[in-house]
Protein backbone atom coordinates (compact mmCIF):
# COMPACT_ATOMS: atom_id res chain seq x y z
CA UNK A 1 0.00 0.00 0.00
CA UNK A 2 2.27 2.83 -1.21
CA UNK A 3 1.92 6.44 -0.36
CA UNK A 4 3.65 9.49 -1.74
CA UNK A 5 4.19 12.70 0.09
CA UNK A 6 1.72 12.15 2.88
CA UNK A 7 1.98 14.81 5.49
CA UNK A 8 -1.46 13.77 6.73
CA UNK A 9 -3.52 16.90 7.17
CA UNK A 10 -4.55 16.38 10.77
CA UNK A 11 -4.09 19.14 13.28
CA UNK A 12 -2.76 18.07 16.66
CA UNK A 13 -4.99 18.80 19.61
CA UNK A 14 -4.24 22.10 21.35
CA UNK A 15 -2.29 20.86 24.35
CA UNK A 16 -3.13 23.96 26.37
CA UNK A 17 -6.87 23.33 26.26
CA UNK A 18 -7.36 19.68 25.33
CA UNK A 19 -5.83 16.50 26.70
CA UNK A 20 -4.29 14.09 24.17
CA UNK A 21 -6.53 11.04 23.99
CA UNK A 22 -5.62 7.52 22.91
CA UNK A 23 -7.91 4.78 21.65
CA UNK A 24 -8.40 1.97 24.14
CA UNK A 25 -8.85 -1.42 22.47
CA UNK A 26 -9.69 -5.01 23.36
CA UNK A 27 -7.43 -7.99 22.66
CA UNK A 28 -8.66 -8.13 19.05
CA UNK A 29 -7.85 -4.45 18.47
CA UNK A 30 -11.47 -3.26 18.50
CA UNK A 31 -11.90 0.27 19.90
CA UNK A 32 -13.68 0.25 23.26
CA UNK A 33 -13.09 3.80 24.47
CA UNK A 34 -10.51 6.51 25.04
CA UNK A 35 -8.10 7.51 27.78
CA UNK A 36 -5.77 10.44 28.41
CA UNK A 37 -2.29 9.61 27.13
CA UNK A 38 -0.34 9.68 30.39
CA UNK A 39 -3.03 7.88 32.39
CA UNK A 40 -3.10 5.07 29.81
CA UNK A 41 0.61 4.47 30.53
CA UNK A 42 0.31 4.41 34.33
CA UNK A 43 0.79 0.92 35.83
CA UNK A 44 -0.59 -1.57 35.06
CA UNK A 45 -1.31 0.24 31.76
CA UNK A 46 -4.45 0.29 29.64
CA UNK A 47 -4.38 -1.57 26.32
CA UNK A 48 -4.35 1.08 23.61
CA UNK A 49 -3.71 1.46 19.88
CA UNK A 50 -0.22 2.40 18.73
CA UNK A 51 1.94 2.22 15.61
CA UNK A 52 5.60 1.61 14.80
CA UNK A 53 7.35 2.61 11.57
CA UNK A 54 10.52 1.09 10.07
CA UNK A 55 11.96 3.08 7.16
CA UNK A 56 14.93 1.96 5.05
CA UNK A 57 17.23 3.74 2.61
CA UNK A 58 18.11 2.53 -0.90
CA UNK A 59 20.92 0.38 0.56
CA UNK A 60 18.54 -1.50 2.87
CA UNK A 61 19.74 0.23 6.04
CA UNK A 62 17.23 0.82 8.85
CA UNK A 63 16.67 4.38 10.04
CA UNK A 64 16.90 4.52 13.83
CA UNK A 65 16.08 7.49 15.99
CA UNK A 66 17.30 8.41 19.43
CA UNK A 67 14.41 9.84 21.40
CA UNK A 68 14.96 13.42 22.58
CA UNK A 69 16.07 13.88 26.19
CA UNK A 70 13.00 16.03 26.91
CA UNK A 71 10.45 13.27 26.21
CA UNK A 72 8.44 12.14 29.23
CA UNK A 73 8.66 8.46 28.27
CA UNK A 74 11.92 6.64 27.43
CA UNK A 75 14.02 9.79 26.86
CA UNK A 76 17.43 9.39 25.25
CA UNK A 77 16.99 5.76 24.17
CA UNK A 78 17.34 4.45 20.62
CA UNK A 79 14.32 3.01 18.86
CA UNK A 80 12.74 2.36 15.47
CA UNK A 81 12.23 5.11 12.90
CA UNK A 82 9.03 6.43 14.45
CA UNK A 83 6.34 5.30 16.84
CA UNK A 84 3.29 6.82 18.43
CA UNK A 85 -0.46 6.70 18.84
CA UNK A 86 -3.29 7.53 16.43
CA UNK A 87 -5.77 10.12 17.57
CA UNK A 88 -9.21 8.64 18.29
CA UNK A 89 -10.80 7.95 14.90
CA UNK A 90 -7.54 8.41 12.96
CA UNK A 91 -6.35 5.41 10.97
CA UNK A 92 -3.02 3.92 12.07
CA UNK A 93 -1.71 4.35 8.50
CA UNK A 94 -2.52 8.10 8.47
CA UNK A 95 -1.07 8.49 11.97
CA UNK A 96 2.16 6.75 10.97
CA UNK A 97 2.61 9.04 7.95
CA UNK A 98 1.67 12.14 9.96
CA UNK A 99 3.99 11.40 12.87
CA UNK A 100 6.94 10.43 10.66
CA UNK A 101 6.67 13.84 9.02
CA UNK A 102 6.24 15.68 12.34
CA UNK A 103 9.24 13.99 13.96
CA UNK A 104 11.66 13.55 11.05
CA UNK A 105 10.50 16.16 8.51
CA UNK A 106 10.18 13.57 5.77
CA UNK A 107 7.33 11.69 4.11
CA UNK A 108 7.97 8.03 3.30
CA UNK A 109 8.50 7.35 -0.40
CA UNK A 110 6.67 4.08 0.21
CA UNK A 111 4.79 2.83 3.27
CA UNK A 112 3.04 -0.49 3.71
CA UNK A 113 1.29 -2.39 6.47
CA UNK A 114 3.34 -5.09 8.21
CA UNK A 115 0.86 -6.65 10.64
CA UNK A 116 0.19 -6.05 14.32
CA UNK A 117 1.74 -7.10 17.61
CA UNK A 118 0.40 -6.90 21.14
CA UNK A 119 2.79 -6.45 24.07
CA UNK A 120 3.18 -5.30 27.65
CA UNK A 121 6.54 -3.60 28.35
CA UNK A 122 7.16 -1.70 31.60
CA UNK A 123 9.77 1.05 31.35
CA UNK A 124 12.19 0.49 34.25
CA UNK A 125 13.29 4.12 34.44
CA UNK A 126 9.98 6.01 34.29
CA UNK A 127 7.74 3.31 35.77
CA UNK A 128 5.32 3.80 32.87
CA UNK A 129 3.88 0.79 31.03
CA UNK A 130 3.52 0.21 27.29
CA UNK A 131 0.39 -1.93 27.07
CA UNK A 132 -0.13 -1.70 23.32
CA UNK A 133 -1.88 -3.15 20.31
CA UNK A 134 0.70 -1.97 17.78
CA UNK A 135 0.18 -1.57 14.02
CA UNK A 136 3.46 -2.07 12.14
CA UNK A 137 4.55 -0.29 8.95
CA UNK A 138 7.62 -0.64 6.75
CA UNK A 139 8.73 1.66 3.98
CA UNK A 140 11.40 3.62 2.17
CA UNK A 141 12.87 7.05 2.78
CA UNK A 142 14.56 8.93 -0.05
CA UNK A 143 14.58 12.54 1.14
CA UNK A 144 16.99 14.29 3.52
CA UNK A 145 15.83 14.24 7.13
CA UNK A 146 14.84 17.42 8.97
CA UNK A 147 14.36 16.04 12.46
CA UNK A 148 12.51 18.05 15.12
CA UNK A 149 14.98 18.42 18.03
CA UNK A 150 12.07 18.44 20.49
CA UNK A 151 11.30 14.87 19.41
CA UNK A 152 14.54 13.39 18.07
CA UNK A 153 18.00 13.55 19.64
CA UNK A 154 19.87 11.81 16.82
CA UNK A 155 19.35 9.51 13.83
CA UNK A 156 21.38 6.72 12.27
CA UNK A 157 21.04 4.39 9.27
CA UNK A 158 22.25 0.91 10.21
CA UNK A 159 22.83 -2.49 8.63
CA UNK A 160 21.79 -5.58 10.62
CA UNK A 161 25.40 -5.98 11.82
CA UNK A 162 25.65 -2.34 12.86
CA UNK A 163 22.33 -2.65 14.68
CA UNK A 164 23.60 -5.68 16.61
CA UNK A 165 26.74 -3.78 17.63
CA UNK A 166 24.77 -0.69 18.65
CA UNK A 167 22.15 -2.76 20.49
CA UNK A 168 24.93 -4.39 22.55
CA UNK A 169 26.32 -1.08 23.80
CA UNK A 170 23.50 1.49 23.69
CA UNK A 171 20.15 1.63 25.49
CA UNK A 172 17.13 0.87 23.30
CA UNK A 173 13.42 1.25 24.00
CA UNK A 174 11.79 -1.62 25.86
CA UNK A 175 9.56 -2.37 22.87
CA UNK A 176 12.16 -2.14 20.09
CA UNK A 177 13.07 -5.81 19.63
CA UNK A 178 9.43 -6.90 19.99
CA UNK A 179 8.24 -4.66 17.17
CA UNK A 180 11.29 -5.32 14.96
CA UNK A 181 10.92 -9.09 15.27
CA UNK A 182 7.19 -8.85 14.47
CA UNK A 183 7.92 -6.70 11.40
CA UNK A 184 10.81 -8.83 10.06
CA UNK A 185 8.83 -10.77 7.42
CA UNK A 186 7.66 -7.51 5.84
CA UNK A 187 11.13 -5.98 6.26
CA UNK A 188 12.71 -8.90 4.38
CA UNK A 189 10.12 -8.62 1.63
CA UNK A 190 10.81 -4.89 1.28
CA UNK A 191 14.62 -4.95 1.45
CA UNK A 192 15.37 -8.28 -0.24
CA UNK A 193 17.68 -11.10 0.87
CA UNK A 194 20.92 -9.21 0.27
CA UNK A 195 20.13 -6.66 3.01
CA UNK A 196 20.37 -9.40 5.64
CA UNK A 197 17.31 -8.62 7.73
Amino acid sequence: MPITPATAMHDAPDSTTEAILLELVDEEGTTIGTAEKLSAHQPPGQLHRAFSVFLFDERGRLLLQQRALGKYHSPGVWSNTCCGHPYPGESPFAAAARRTYEELGVSPALLGEAGTVRYNHPDPDSGLVEQEFNHLFVGLVRSPLRADPEEVGATAFVTPQELAERHAKDTFSAWFMTVLDAARPAVRELTGPSAGW
